[in-house]
């Protein structure tokens, strides 16, 4: 069993809580950079047990009435067809996957703003689709000298030729498909505007990681850092909240770096800052609904050890260096843990080892570990899959699931119609024979009823699994490592 960590329920209250007494402090309007995921948020559901992964989203249903969504996209990030890792889909049409998921919640989106726009022709043809589909976008400039050149930036050839958003609710969440998008500007580049025009408007912001108000070196914040190895994010104490109220509280170097300007931009707008540190900007109330201290060390701890061996893979795939993987390691170190302390890993090489071919390990809600083979009908997933759902079940772990005469047709399909070379069936597809097993066969059918227990349990495998099998233990929950290791020699691994 799942040891919770987290109480959803205090956080949405909580937290719509809170965000309503920061638009109060603004007089009733309050532009809010959302960073990170809004919803399908699963490293925040990993590292704090109890934590539902569409939580943030849900809160701002709680206040949906007051709420418009505003989504921002980088020009330049358009033109390079700049794609998600997590989904492999470019920004542009993540932008469109963002809207129909929030209106899908009943939110209200407002516009789309293209930001450094400086007439690229993409960026151009992507406005107008966007405005075929009855959108609002608006054009925001690169700003010479940003973010330094204060005087510059919040003047009338600054933040003053940007094109001003028109905004009908009390509460704007500025969102975007990823890091480097934009949100903080557009976000400063409205308040500028706003007050050009009379309106009081405030900002704030925020991010669920890192917890501003847990130690700096605590696993769930040294698991932010292994989340964002790639960025280079660095957690660090807020040394203007110390100075200013004595308190320690944890940022991170991005938001630090740039405070003192944000501070003169403020003052420059308002006549004087409301805030006095990079903390004060922020609104996470997360610190607050951790439950039990030990569960959130202990799964933040494993997230790194994920992080690790995902580093690892990326690197035997050409897409990422050394340099991230000597910081995951430091990291792994800072937290007390290590490769060792991942049973499911031991298990599937102990499994490699004995048959010479590649295997995998699954680690069961009662903390019972499964493995399963390579066989000539099977792939070392499919197998552990099978064998797992076997184990939950109940059931003799030498029944047979799923003839061979319904294996061996699919098999013959793959490899002679399909052009496969492999013969073996994938995870989706012994799925989908064991659910047509089951519609004749109770023993099936009791194995397809287990499905919903493997949420949130751990697998390993031997080599690098292919996309579908990635795919399908995605959405089963499950949280997949690989070693870093091909099953063939081939350049190419589609």
């Amino acid at each position: 069993m799942v040891r919770i960590g987290f109480d959803n329920d205090k956080y949405l209250q909580m937290q719509s809580t809170r965000i309503k007494e920061r638009i109060g402090q603004f007089g009733g309007k309050l532009y809010l950079e959302f960073g990170g995921k809004l919803f399908d948020d699963y490293h925040a559901s990993r590292v704090l047990p109890g934590f539902k992964p569409d939580s943030k989203i849900n809160m701002l249903v709680q206040v949906k009435e007051d709420v418009e969504i505003v989504l921002v996209i980088n020009a330049g990030d358009i033109e390079k067809n700049k794609v998600r890792g997590d989904l492999g889909i470019t920004y542009d049409m993540d932008v469109l996957r963002l809207i129909d998921a929030f209106r899908g919640y009943g939110l209200y989106v407002g516009s789309v703003v293209l930001t450094q726009f400086n007439g690229q022709e993409s960026a151009v043809a992507y406005q107008r689709k966007l405005e075929n589909l009855g959108l609002k976008v608006y054009r925001h400039y690169t700003i010479p000298g940003y973010p330094s050149n204060v005087p510059l930036i919040v003047s009338e050839d600054g933040f003053g030729k940007n094109e001003y958003i028109e905004t009908e609710h009390s509460l704007v969440v500025v969102t975007a498909p990823g890091p480097g998008s934009g949100k903080m500007a557009v976000c400063l580049s409205q308040l500028y505007h706003e007050n050009k025009r009379g309106i009081k408007a405030g900002y704030a912001k925020f991010e669920t990681f890192p917890i501003w108000n847990v130690p700096l070196q605590h696993p769930v914040n040294l698991a932010y850092e292994a989340a964002t190895v790639d960025l280079n994010d660095m957690n660090m104490i807020d040394p203007f909240h110390l100075e200013a109220y004595g308190e320690t509280t944890v940022n991170y170097n991005r938001d630090v770096e740039v405070f003192p300007v944000l501070n003169a931009m403020f003052e420059k707008i308002y006549g004087e800052s409301p805030y006095k540190s990079p903390t004060d900007m922020g609104v996470n109330m997360v610190g607050n609904c951790i439950i039990d201290d030990e569960a959130v060390k202990e799964a933040s701890r494993n997230e790194i050890i994920r992080r690790y061996y995902k580093a690892l893979c990326e690197q035997r795939k050409g897409n990422g260096g050394e340099e991230s993987i000597y910081k995951l390691e430091l990291l792994m170190k800072q937290a007390g843990t290590g490769v060792d302390n991942r049973p499911v890993a031991a298990a599937a090489m102990k499994r490699a080892e004995e048959t010479g071919a590649p295997a995998a390990a699954i680690e069961l809600p009662d903390g019972t570990i499964v493995t399963g083979k390579t066989s000539s009908l099977l792939g070392a997933s499919s197998a552990m899959l099978l064998n797992a759902l076997k184990k939950l079940a109940n059931l003799d772990h030498d029944v047979k699931l799923i003839s061979p005469t319904i294996i061996e047709p699919i098999q013959h399909l793959k490899v002679s119609h399909l052009g496969n070379h492999n013969p073996r069936l994938h995870t989706d597809e012994i799925l989908i024979a064991l659910c047509i097993c089951a519609a004749t066969d109770e023993k099936a059918e009791l194995a397809m009823q287990q499905l919903e227990k493997l949420k949130c349990c751990e697998v390993h495998s031997s080599v690098i699994l292919s996309a579908v099998d990635e795919n399908v233990f995605q959405k089963l929950g499950v949280n997949l490592t690989c070693e870093p290791i091909y099953q063939t020699k081939k350049l190419f691994h589609g």
